[in-house]
């Protein structure tokens, strides 16, 4: 079968080349563009597309791509709002995902922003580097003993809890559908999502975007947290008001900020702009506070994530293909 893949980089094509998994051959065609409606016409003569967070396969992609036959959108990552699920059944194309590669990923790498946030890390290492040894500036907190809110206790916000309960941190959570037999053995409280805004010490976020979880963290929750708290954002950029955000650390509201997504990620991250003008204001505002620390959507980036991942898409690229079911839990429905 053959496969159209976009927005890839050199690691994608080497993991999806390497894997095995599934019987069958696979005929990948890799594109470094983004899909969307201008170049849907390149997935002609493809049974199937693989795509990425950024690109746009809304209805009039899917019209295009249900004209040159394409019966299957292969989602290589977790989140499907740049999906448009319903338009997708009406065309009968099916959509598939993968809902979890490795929770550790993201979960190790929240807490690895917080760390080189708290500690200054970032900011060290470039100062030895040009000779200056001097530690002012540099104090940070001990973890142990702090307040920590997790929002959204999914594969990835339990891992990020047990971590932060190894650090000795209390750790408070917040979800619509609580698991509070995993809670007790895990050490981790329940709350109302206002108890855990105003009782935390550091925030870290780990929900899906949906219609009641965009922003989330508005001005009105914002307002809510302790005065100095950290938020840490390795989930859906848009669960951020960035403009209240930016007020907050204007206002010396909130400590820190550690973001591996952004509410306006497309053209920017993946990309290589050491040469030109970025030209989102909110984000090079954010970028100029001392105490906010971003890294361009890697937290998956781990080898065992892309393998995962390639292996996932690529089984249900097969079974769709020899007109079986998907593997359990990745097909993706309108709601």
């Amino acid at each position: 079968m053959r496969v159209s893949v976009y927005d890839t980089k050199r690691y994608d094509r080497r993991y999806f080349e390497a894997s095995k998994a599934g019987k069958g051959a696979v005929e990948w065609v890799f594109h470094d563009f983004r899909l969307e409606r201008s170049t849907a016409s390149s997935a002609e003569g493809s049974t199937a597309v693989c795509v990425f967070v950024n690109d746009r396969v809304d209805a009039d992609c899917l019209e295009i791509l249900a004209e040159v036959g394409v019966k299957h959108v292969a989602l290589r990552c977790a989140g499907y709002n740049n999906v448009d699920v319903a338009a997708a059944k009406e065309r009968g194309i099916a959509v598939t995902r993968v809902p979890a590669y490795s929770p550790h990923a993201v979960a190790e790498h929240s807490v690895a922003l917080l760390l080189t946030l708290n500690r200054k890390i970032h900011r060290a290492y470039n100062r030895v580097r040009e000779q200056n040894f001097s530690l002012g500036g540099l104090v940070g907190f001990d973890l142990h003993g702090k307040a920590v809110g997790i929002l959204g206790t999914g594969k990835i916000g339990r891992v990020a809890a047990t971590i932060f309960r190894g650090f000795g941190c209390r750790v408070f959570a917040y979800d619509k559908h609580p698991d509070e037999e995993w809670a007790s053995f895990a050490g981790v409280t329940y709350a109302p999502l206002e108890n855990v805004l105003e009782r935390v010490d550091i925030l870290s976020l780990y929900l899906p975007l949906l219609k009641e979880t965009h922003y989330l963290l508005d001005t009105k929750n914002l307002g809510r947290m302790k005065d100095g708290a950290f938020i840490i954002n390795t989930s859906r950029g848009k669960l951020i008001d960035t403009r209240a955000l930016i007020e907050a650390l204007k206002q010396g509201k909130i400590g820190g900020v550690a973001l591996d997504v952004y509410e306006e990620e497309e053209g920017v991250f993946f990309e290589d702009l050491s040469d030109t003008v970025l030209l989102d204001d909110e984000l090079v505002r954010l970028m100029a506070f001392p105490n906010v620390l971003v890294t361009a959507h890697q937290a998956f980036l781990t080898h065992e994530a892309l393998t995962q991942i390639s292996a996932v898409t690529r089984e249900n690229l097969l079974r769709l293909h020899a007109a079986e079911a998907p593997l359990a839990h990745t097909a993706v429905d309108p709601a």
